[in-house]
Order: structure tokens, then sequence, then C-alpha cells
């Protein structure tokens, strides 16, 4: 047997040196022992979030380049807890500015053995069990959806990629990967990743041809349907048609069933970003919000924004999930052929990828269906009581929509106005330790609360709307 080679040890002088790597031959208790200590502060730093503010005053970083002798526990340990102190506080009751809610129990013990487990999603053989679990996990959610049978996709890296790699794959299937002159449709309030994509794949910035909206946020379907025309007449070819399903503003949802009957009519792929939205359509009271979200080829869903599950945990789900292997794979020359029916590295962008789908799987088996229902319906209702505690004050102007974001600012005033009453509003908020967003849009600036933090209490949202009110005097 060839003998391992000495690695160095930490330079501290620790009775029992942490391990570099785990004794693959027993169980270490000296890496049992650091990894309790680490999730003692993790806990801790949960269990004081109430005590300081949302958005830490100052962050403080200890040394970036590692020493010529590596550290031992005791300093790994004190740098990680300098690092924290400085970290945003989701678990905070007044942390209402982003979609990033707490995270679920579950899901952080499934990030821990995610990590080290360290299981490889490129390919089967990389990672057996959490192959199969992906394909079945997205399977499901597509099925909860109600996508058509056998639709499935790929877990990935945030909802920007699972837009890119819808886009991509509409391209492909289309036959549309050479030409030029292909655009790419979306409402005028769709997210900022779709201009990403369009500049990865090569295209022009006026390739993404962006349509009005009516009053309440969503994508005009006349002014789509005439653009549609226009666009054939011309001959100017169409990859697809990105409907959103709560926007990042105010959480509108686009007329899913007109623009899906419009995509039908024309052949044109029908791209559902519903990073924001389509996990409401996993509570059976609130499908109707959604009501055609089951036409699209494709559909982005990020669980991480409401239901708590860890980051990154994205998904791109198509009714049929081979069109997504069609437009990236390669063989993987270099691997044993699959038994599970495809390799990780085949559907989608990503080769190397750790087993996100883990604390998904996880965190949804903590929830139950009951325990999903009923975050969603918390979250509605937080966000329909501050809601009514500030339209009672016709001196603001509300943008809200069917989901849980609801952003505001004072009616009828300039935009340097706005800008200077938003930034003001959101440091006195802060004081009071509630942190909403200042989103700029529409050429003003507003506030925007979140209402996905389950901790968030109904004086919380008491409090929030007097401070508003009060704020809307000095304008």
């Amino acid at each position: 047997m060839v003998a391992s080679p000495v690695l160095p040890l930490p330079g501290e002088n620790d009775a029992a040196a942490l391990p570099l790597f785990a004794d693959p031959l027993a169980p270490d208790p000296v890496l049992e022992e650091f990894l309790h200590r680490a999730s003692s502060l993790l806990t801790d730093w949960l269990g004081t979030a109430g005590a300081r503010s949302p958005l830490p005053a100052l962050a403080l970083l200890p040394d970036v380049a590692p020493e010529r002798l590596g550290l031992g526990a005791e300093r790994l340990l004190s740098d990680l807890q300098l690092l924290m102190e400085g970290a945003f506080n989701p678990n905070h009751p007044g942390a209402l500015a982003h979609l990033d809610p707490p995270p679920l129990a579950a899901s952080v013990a499934a990030d821990l053995i995610c990590a080290g487990l360290n299981n490889n999603l490129l390919a089967e053989e990389l990672s057996p069990s959490l192959t199969r679990l992906e394909q079945q996990l997205c399977g499901w959610l597509a099925a909860r959806l109600a996508l058509p049978a056998g639709a499935g996709g790929v877990a990935a890296s945030g909802g920007s990629l699972s837009n890119l790699m819808a886009l991509v794959t509409a391209r492909r299937t289309r036959g549309l990967g050479s030409h030029g002159q292909a655009v790419v449709l979306c409402s005028e309030d769709a997210h900022v990743s779709l201009e990403k994509a369009i500049a990865v794949m090569g295209l022009p910035a006026e390739a993404l041809q962006r349509l009005p909206v009516d009053a309440a946020g969503r994508l005009a379907p006349d002014a789509m349907a005439e653009r549609l025309v226009q666009l054939e007449q011309a001959a100017i070819p169409v990859i697809a048609v990105v409907a959103t399903a709560g926007t990042t503003v105010r959480g509108a949802i686009d007329p899913l069933e007109e623009i899906a009957a419009l995509c039908r009519r024309h052949g044109i792929w029908l791209h559902i970003d519903g990073a924001i939205g389509a996990v409401f359509a996993l509570a059976p009271a609130q499908r109707v919000r959604l009501q055609g979200l089951e036409q699209a080829d494709s559909v982005t869903v990020n669980p991480q924004k409401l239901l708590g599950i860890t980051k990154t945990s994205s998904l791109l789900l198509l009714a049929d999930p081979s069109q997504l292997e069609a437009a990236f794979a390669t063989g993987l020359p270099y691997m044993e052929p699959s038994r599970a029916g495809g390799h990780g590295g085949e559907a989608g962008l990503q080769g190397s990828r750790p087993a996100e789908v883990l604390k998904l799987w996880l965190g949804l088996r903590q929830l139950g269906q009951q325990g999903i229902e009923a975050l969603i319906e918390a979250a509605l209702q937080r966000r329909c009581l501050l809601e009514q505690r500030l339209a009672v004050d016709d001196r603001l102007r509300l943008l809200g929509g069917p989901l849980h974001l609801l952003a505001f600012r004072p009616a009828g005033c300039s935009a340097a106005a706005a800008e200077e009453w938003s930034a003001r509003t959101r440091q006195q908020l802060l004081a009071e330790e509630l942190m909403l967003s200042r989103p700029l849009y529409r050429g003003r600036y507003h506030l925007k609360a979140v209402l996905g933090n389950p901790h968030t209490r109904p004086e919380d949202l008491e409090r929030l709307a007097h401070a508003i009110h009060a704020s809307i005097a000095n304008v």
C-alpha cells in the first residue's frame, strides 16, 4: 500500500489539530467538534437576530490572504465570527427589503450535508442518488405546476441562469441559432436578467423588445399581438415571448392565458419567468392567480425567494425536457454512460455543480404541503395588512399586485422630491430596525416592502405604517 503524502498541519499548537480532510476510515471527533462549534456560531447568530439591525452599520473583515502556516480551529472560528457580525441579517423581523427570507432549518442542514458529500451533478457516477433525486423532484414540481406529463428540468444557480438557458433552448429548438435578426419579446417591467441573456447570446441590445404594460403593471396583450404582426410582416423571427409571473417592483403577473393563446397562434415559444410568483401555484387556493402557467414551454421557478430554501435554489422546468439536452448536450466523452436517463452536465449550461437540489428536497419535506401553503398564505396576509394600513392616506401612491410585494411613494411629487423622500425615509426606518428597499421605477424612487419574512408580526407592520404616514407629512 502506497503511503499518503504528509500534509502540513495548522500552525497552532492545538492539543488535537483540526484535520485538513476527514479520516476515511473512522469518524473524527476533532472534526465533529469543529463542525459543532461552527454550528453553534450560526445558531447563536440566528437566535440573536432580533437584537441587531437587519443591515449592519459596519462590516469588518478578517485578513483575506492565507498566512504562511495554516490556521487552527480557534482562529478559523474567530474569523468566521467577525465576518458574520457584518453580514446582512434576514432573520430579523424587520428585514422586508428583498426576496431573501430566513432560511429553513432543514435547508441549512442539507447545505452542510451537500458540502460534505461534495458530489458533482455533472455526471451520474459522481452523484448517483442525487442525480435521480434532481430528475424526480423537477418532475414532481412540474406536475404540481400542471405542466404536461413528462415535464421536468434542472436546478440552476439563480433565476438569471434559468432564464438564459430557457432562451438558448428556445432559439436552438426553433432553428434560430445562427439568425442574427431574431428577437425576444417581454414587458417593459420584465427582469433585467433578460438583458444579460441577450448579451450572452451574442444578440444586439435591441433584440430584446420591451412592450407596454397596463395600469396594473401587466404586459398588454393588444400591444403584443400588434408587435407580432409587425414582426411577421417584416420577416423577423421571434425566439420567444417572456411573460413574467411576479415583476420585481410591484409583483404583477402578466395575463398568462392570453399571452399563451397568442404564442400558440403564431407558433412561438412561451417562457414564463416565474422566479418570484411561480411557487404560489403550489398552494391550490392561489393557482387561479397563475392560470395559463401550465401552457408554457418553459418556466423559471425560484423557491429561495419565499419558501426559505437556502441560496441558491432556482429551477428551469420545461414541458419537454429533452429540448434542454438537445440544446446543451456535448456527449461528455470522458464520463461513463448514464443509467438514470442523462447526465446533469448535459441538461443545461452548467457542468460541475453542487447538489443544490438536496436543500430544496429536504426543505420541502420539512414544510410538507401544509407548511408550503401556510408560508404562501401568510405572506399574502401581511401584504394585505400593510396595504390596508397605507391605503388610508391618499398622499401615498401604492403600486402592488396579486403577490406579496408592495411599493409606494408620495403621490404627485417630482422625481427629485421622491428621491429625497425615499432616501431620508429609508434611513429613518433603518434606525427603527425596519429595512425596505429603494427601487427606481418609472423615473421615480419608491420604497418597497417584501412581505415574505415569517418573523414579521402585525405590530411590526403597524410600526412601519405609522413611520411611513409620518414621513409623508414632510414631503
